[in-house]
């Protein structure tokens, strides 16, 4: 997990409060098997916010396909609710063609645990998996994803809007990380490349 340079988490719960949380927290499917061997098998989520001014923040979600790193979906809004995890979701879910189960995997956040989320996750029978409470590395690749975004595109600018933020998400997401990042867990390939190798070899 050090290879990944994570973020370090502002906070830690104490071992017996993590341990009170875990017997009653839903279950972690995923438990770090990063390495999925084809596509649309396993997909992770999270939020993270972006400045836009004076104590004001947009808030972007994204989705991440495991097999090959690649962020299949993404969405910005104002707020952090349930309606933009929804409409990040089944933005992936149109995008996408899944033949098998699906496993996705998020934290414990309120957004995902909603009616309106559940009814999405039910309706299209995929098993949900969630973080351990007080464990971001159970979400790695995602937490690492949102690292490198703000380091290379976000962090050195001052925005004032979110079509701004927009913008940027764009140019780093669509044009330079599925296209032209290479990545270790793909042996050098970009996520885009690693999907067109596996869907060109069982044609």
């Amino acid at each position: 997990m050090k290879n990944m340079a994570l973020p370090k988490m502002a906070t830690v719960k104490p071992k017996r409060a993590l341990k009170e949380a875990q017997k009653n927290s839903p279950q972690n499917l995923l438990k770090q098997k990063f390495n999925p061997d084809q596509p649309n098998q396993v997909w992770t989520t999270d939020f993270t916010y972006i400045s836009i001014g004076y104590k004001k923040y947009v808030y972007l979600c994204a989705i991440l396909d495991l097999y090959s790193r690649k962020c299949i979906a993404w969405k910005l809004s104002h707020r952090m609710d349930a309606k933009l995890a929804c409409d990040t979701l089944e933005l992936a879910l149109n995008k996408r063609k899944i033949e098998g189960t699906l496993l996705f995997h998020s934290d414990q956040g309120s957004q995902f645990k909603a009616s309106e989320f559940r009814k999405i996750i039910d309706d299209n029978n995929i098993m949900h998996s969630f973080s351990n409470p007080g464990y971001p590395y159970d979400n790695a690749v995602t937490e690492a994803f949102f690292k490198y975004l703000k380091h290379r595109q976000i962090n050195r600018k001052h925005y004032q809007n979110i079509k701004q933020v927009q913008l940027d998400c764009f140019e780093y997401i669509e044009n330079f990380y599925n296209n032209y990042n290479p990545h270790t867990a793909n042996l050098g390939l970009t996520p885009n490349q690693k999907e067109e190798n596996y869907f060109n070899a069982i044609k």
